[in-house]
């Protein structure tokens, strides 16, 4: 069983309008994923300084960054980041650039575990329906066409408020799309805009939405989780 989680941070800015990174890592404690994507985990200009310091992660959690940054104090890429767990083999990863007027971006990681390789991309998508499409035809592209073929989970704040969205429907042909529930605004949640979209490899045993207390006021999002498990024999690629 794979436990995997998505969590829009807000450059560690809760509701309250303070930036704990202390109550955001106590928040992705909580989770106990196994492997967590997080959104806007770096701060948009100047350096892109990492809301969340790096070695904090490595001494304070059980995970660590995969190396998507390119500058010395970001921790993800357009600010996406992935942790894993340290027993969890990163393989190989990549930044894909997504079309777009403003700064967008995703990211994937292939990873052993357990003895199977899996890839998982995290995504931020436009506010803008237009391109969130063309975001989400580029990101499948990319993924399918110039790489070999994996068991994926995407994962992310995809921006949507519906679950029978157009945009949605450009996953379908490849993966299934699972909504956990309500994750914004964090304190009194009515929409659903984060969520773990899966090829036909994973079963999604169980899904939901991290309310604790303190994810409540640690950012505009709550975190959204799933538990996975995986056939590998479950796709036969054509």
């Amino acid at each position: 069983m794979l436990k995997i989680g998505s969590y829009n941070i807000q450059k560690a800015i809760g509701v309250d309008a303070r930036r704990r990174p202390d109550r955001t890592l106590k928040v992705i404690q909580e989770l106990n994923c196994d492997v967590l994507a997080l959104q806007e985990a770096d701060r948009r200009f100047g350096p892109r300084e990492s809301s969340l310091d790096r070695e904090s992660i490595l001494a304070q959690t059980d995970y660590r960054p995969v190396p998507f940054a390119t500058r010395e104090r970001s921790l993800g890429w357009h600010g996406n980041a992935i942790l894993v767990r340290s027993d969890i083999e990163i393989l190989s990863h990549r930044r894909i650039d997504l079309p777009t007027l403003e700064p967008r971006g995703a990211v994937a990681v292939d990873l052993g575990i357990a003895g199977e390789r899996i890839r998982v991309a995290a995504m931020h998508l436009s506010l803008v329906g237009h391109f969130r499409k063309k975001q989400i035809t580029s990101l499948m592209h990319q993924l399918h066409e110039h790489l070999d073929y994996l068991p994926t989970v995407l994962i992310g704040d995809l921006n949507e408020w519906r679950n029978s969205a157009e945009s949605l429907k450009l996953f379908e042909e490849r993966y299934e799309v699972t909504t956990p529930g309500r994750s914004f605004p964090s304190p009194m949640p009515v929409g659903s805009l984060d969520r773990i979209i899966t090829s036909p490899e994973f079963t999604v045993r169980q899904a939901g939405v991290h309310k604790s207390k303190t994810a409540r006021v640690a950012s505009d999002h709550l975190p959204v989780w799933a538990h996975l498990t995986l056939d590998p024999s479950g796709h036969l690629p054509g």
